[in-house]
């Protein structure tokens, strides 16, 4: 028998999946709360799996 090919894994390649992260601005609000912002995968676009133009480049 013969093996089958696995498809690749579509993780992003620029955020291995971790597509959005919270970093802290330094300090606390009036009301005692971290100060945080957003921010997601430039590339994927907070989606965490590989773009569509990657995917389509491989298949070629």
């Amino acid at each position: 028998m013969t093996d089958r090919a696995r498809p690749a894994p579509r993780i992003c390649p620029a955020c291995d999946g971790f597509a959005s992260a919270a970093i802290t601005l330094g300090g606390r609000d009036r009301h005692g709360y971290l100060r945080t912002i957003t921010v997601r995968c430039s590339a994927c676009l907070g989606a965490g799996t590989r773009p569509a133009r990657a995917r389509e480049a491989a298949r070629v």
